[in-house]
């Protein structure tokens, strides 16, 4: 076994005083606070998931001051969930630490063990082996039903990689792509008297998307992050839309597309 390195921690007690400070405001609101008290696994839900999209947020503007907010807020969420649980003699956050901890230990063998893993692809292919020998019968069911489908085909094609499923050059990936939308063309190529069998069309869209994604991973772009990106640049610049032809007296709905481009040139120079 390989000796693990403990690096001095100065401020650990700090650390640690500040957790407990949480945890006994976590057991005085629930005791106490009516909405606190009244709080279940089901009602705080979607409270996390708008936390985590907060954070997610928050981490794309670069601000630092409002992801150690939305951390924070995050971590409420986990020891309310854990006090919770410990209500229904389920588990505690004692439990869900050491859970933890356990399944770290077990995933990275080449730091607690004496396999070698000198690159991150073969940490993950060793992770996503492990997972199969702790009674996971596919490397795919790590991945949540209920993700949004851009983010999920990411993650699917991150862990047909960890096992070897995968291209071997990006040119193989890109010549996917270019045959993915020739496919996806052809659907709008038929005789025009024909309408268009939206099916295959969305299948074939679909296929294109999925293709994108694997590039995007091949060229280290996050996909999901790149659109976010262009969401926001779009929203910048049709909120300048909106906001200076207004102050020339007009008004969305009844500009021309060339008067509305004209605005749309003069944001995409700001």
């Amino acid at each position: 076994m390989k000796k693990v390195l403990s690096t001095p921690d100065l401020d650990r007690e700090a650390k640690l005083q500040a957790f407990d400070r949480l945890l006994t405001i976590m057991d005085e609101l629930r005791e106490n606070c009516p909405w606190d008290k009244k709080q279940t696994l089901e009602s705080l839900r979607h409270l996390t998931i708008e936390e985590t999209y907060e954070l997610s947020d928050s981490i794309l503007n670069g601000n630092l001051t409002e992801i150690k907010k939305e951390l924070g807020d995050i971590l409420l969420h986990i020891v309310f969930y854990a006090r919770i649980a410990s209500e229904l003699k389920a588990f505690d956050i004692t439990d869900v630490l050491n859970s933890i901890c356990d399944k770290l230990i077990e995933r990275h063998p080449h730091i607690y063990s004496d396999v070698i893993a000198n690159d991150e692809e073969t940490v993950k292919a060793n992770w996503e082996k492990i997972k199969l020998k702790t009674g996971n019968k596919s490397v795919l069911e790590g991945v949540p039903k209920s993700l949004p489908a851009l983010v999920k085909s990411i993650r699917i094609q991150d862990k047909a990689r960890g096992v070897g499923f995968d291209w071997e050059k990006k040119e193989q990936v890109w010549q996917k792509v270019e045959e993915e939308m020739q496919e996806f063309k052809s659907e709008f190529n038929t005789d025009s008297s024909q309408p268009i069998n939206s099916e295959r069309a969305m299948a074939e869209f679909g296929d294109l998307l999925f293709s994108l994604v694997n590039y995007a991973r091949f060229i280290n772009i996050d996909p999901e992050e790149a659109l976010e990106r262009t969401n926001k640049k779009f929203i910048k610049r049709f909120q300048y839309l909106e906001s200076e032809s207004a102050k020339d007296g007009k008004k969305m709905g009844e500009m021309t597309l060339a008067e509305m481009d004209k605005y749309w040139e003069r944001a995409k120079k700001i």
